[in-house]
């Protein structure tokens, strides 16, 4: 029972990701092992589990199309182990079942680390000790909670080995082993092409995307744009990359200003990209910069990764490139007419690009143009429909179409994807960015300045880029509650802002200890430079102190945790007080006779002593009455 009540436990969070049949199927078939168990009813017959482990394993097929892969591994594994549950007779079988409760537990990691789950799954490995106890203990006539007591014990002891490990343990960049291809699906975060819809959509979303410690004052919010994907190509009505191969060391630029130094700590994207203020002046481990000045990374961003940058908000950027120009220029040979003649007629009267871009804006800012995460549809020639007809979009729309704008009339302009701006959490003194904050804007190439950042959704808009999504839009009731800030509900938003203080922390510190925060951390203990030789001298030194101090306590206080040998310490002890001392080589037998022969008058209280202690230190049973009957006879005892 108490495997059966574990094994329940660890499938109780899949259920979710599950199908409803095979969810249904386990804990019918777990509630059919229970009413077995209490009723002490025969197994079904072989033939009927293997009929229903064919017709799992084809289920599993047909909804995944696959028995590979994270899903459709653990939705095999939940069936298998509800099968195998029906057919458990031996030590064996049970074991077997607690090795596969392990690997539902540890299944559960592959969706989230978060610190409930986490717990939640610490309380279920512990219950699934006892069963293994209980397994191997059945005879021992053990009470109802001594298994949880002894697991409870060795969880404790084991901590230290446990922090020993994780703190000196070498740690090498990425996973020690390949995650199958849909361990990371479901992840939301920005796309390498923009199209009307796409940062809107996720501007509904209020789940974190990074977060970020500043080592000095924060920046100001005009400041707080972390540059992602970088867009040149547009088919009409979708932008797209088109980037060039990265760099392995930083694009050089002219900083005109003091530095920013910070570090973030980005929540896994799936995606190879790396989020960094304008403009990244410094490269992370094993990551590159395109010529755009984005960041990118070898493998994709699968775990909370933690690095540290330096970024410089003011900056001249070098020459543009006669391939780079082309590439900023280009647009599709036809569409959007309108735009296109705008763009001519403001040409013809100033071919200065300063007096397009300021001409731009002064059209947004001055005619009727609305901010809304709900736009109407666009046709073919969106540009046109957008700027002439409905007026109404998000920051995609304004940046596409300022874009557009200023490669008609002759500037290099691209569309330039990522975050702006963040929420200061006061408990931690960090920024949290949320996928809410994802934004777009652009950037044109000035002769002398190099690419200058343009925000047209600050023309419309320019409460966005102060205070953030929520206090820019007319619409933002039925925004997620962390993103709508204020009015009756401020103490709950600080409620949560101090629980997000408790999983930045758990993210920093346990899911985000990688190889360059091991070395930092170790560096801070006054350890200087480490290498993975020390760290492992250290660790071993460390495990192998550790050893030696548990095995002194024990040797200094053997047997004292034992009632039974407790009580058998305490009549030796009495005894040897009066001259009669057990000799090391006496089996407890063997002494008490001895004493009886010696001691007529106290033959009789300690031979049943004796035996009763031989019973319960080498019988096949030790129950809890017994053992307080020896307790009591101890007590009892006088010389």
């Amino acid at each position: 029972m108490w495997l059966l009540v574990a094994l329940v436990l660890a499938v109780v969070p899949h259920a979710v990701a599950l199908p409803i049949w095979l969810s249904t199927l386990f804990f019918a078939m777990a509630g059919w092992r229970g009413f077995i168990a209490f009723r002490n009813r025969a197994l079904p017959a072989r033939w009927l589990l293997l009929a229903v482990a064919v017709l799992a394993g084809a289920g599993v097929l047909i909804d995944f199309r696959t028995l590979f892969g994270r899903d459709a591994g653990v939705a095999l594994l939940v069936a298998m182990t509800a099968c195998k549950l029906l057919e458990t007779r031996g030590l064996r079988d049970g074991v077997v079942l607690v090795f596969l409760g392990y690997l539902l537990v540890m299944g559960n990691l592959l969706y989230s680390q978060e610190i409930p789950l986490v717990t939640y799954l610490f309380a279920v490995v512990l219950l699934m000790l006892a069963a293994q106890v209980m397994i191997h203990r059945q005879h021992a006539g053990l009470g109802a909670l001594a298994p949880l007591r002894l697991t409870g014990k060795m969880a404790l002891q084991a901590v230290p080995v446990m922090l020993i490990l994780f703190v000196l343990f070498p740690r090498i960049p990425g996973p020690l082993w390949g995650l199958p291809q849909d361990a990371h699906k479901g992840r939301t975060g920005l796309s390498d092409e923009m199209m009307p819809g796409t940062v809107s959509t996720l501007s509904k979303s209020d789940a974190v995307a990074f977060r970020a410690r500043f080592t000095g004052p924060f920046p100001s919010p005009s400041q707080l744009y972390w540059r992602g994907p970088v867009l040149w190509n547009f088919d009409g009505r979708r932008w797209t990359a088109g980037e060039a191969p990265p760099s392995p060391v930083p694009v050089p630029f002219t900083p005109e200003g003091a530095a920013v130094d910070y570090s973030v700590i980005l929540e896994p994207s799936n995606r190879i990209w790396l989020l960094a203020l304008d403009l990244p002046a410094m490269l992370p481990p094993q990551a590159s910069m395109t010529p755009s000045f984005q960041l990118v990374r070898q493998q994709p961003v699968n775990e909370v990764y933690r690095y540290q940058m330096r970024s410089y908000p003011q900056y001249r950027t070098g020459d543009l490139q006669a391939t780079e120009r082309a590439r900023a220029l280009r647009l599709p040979s036809r569409g959007n007419p309108q735009v296109r003649a705008l763009a001519a007629e403001w040409r013809a009267q100033d071919t200065r690009p300063e007096s397009m871009v300021g001409r731009a804006l002064a059209m947004f800012r001055q005619q009727t143009f609305y901010y809304t995460l709900n736009p109407p549809l666009l046709g073919t020639d969106s540009v046109d429909e957008f700027l002439f007809n409905t007026r109404q979009g998000f920051c995609e729309h304004y940046a596409s179409a300022f874009v557009f704008l200023m490669r008609a009339a002759g500037v290099p302009a691209r569309v330039v994807t990522g975050y702006q701006g963040g929420e200061r959490n006061t408990f931690g003194d960090y920024l949290i960015v949320r996928q809410s904050d994802a934004h777009a804007w652009a950037e044109v190439w000035l002769e002398g300045r190099g690419w200058v950042r343009v925000d047209p959704t600050g023309a419309v808009a320019p409460n966005r880029v102060q205070d953030g999504l929520y206090a820019a839009v007319t619409d933002g009731q039925n925004l997620p509650f962390l993103i709508r800030r204020g009015g009756d509900s401020a103490w709950l938003h600080q409620l949560a802002m101090s629980w997000d203080s408790l999983n930045n922390s758990w993210n920093e510190w346990v899911l985000a200890y990688g190889p360059d925060r091991q070395k930092e951390f170790l560096s801070g203990l006054g350890f200087g430079a480490v290498d993975w030789r020390e760290m492992i001298i250290a660790m071993t030194v460390a495990l192998a102190g550790f050893v030696l101090v548990v095995v002194g306590l024990r040797w200094l206080d053997q047997g004292s945790r034992d009632p039974v040998v407790r009580a058998w310490q305490r009549f030796c002890a009495r005894l040897a007080r009066r001259g009669l001392a057990r000799g090391v080589q006496e089996g407890p037998l063997a002494f008490v006779q001895r004493v009886a022969d010696r001691r007529p008058d106290l033959a009789e209280p300690v031979c049943e002593i004796g035996r009763l202690y031989a019973t319960l230190r080498y019988g096949p049973t030790a129950s809890p009455e017994d053992v307080h009957q020896l307790q009591r006879l101890v007590r009892q005892f006088r010389t």
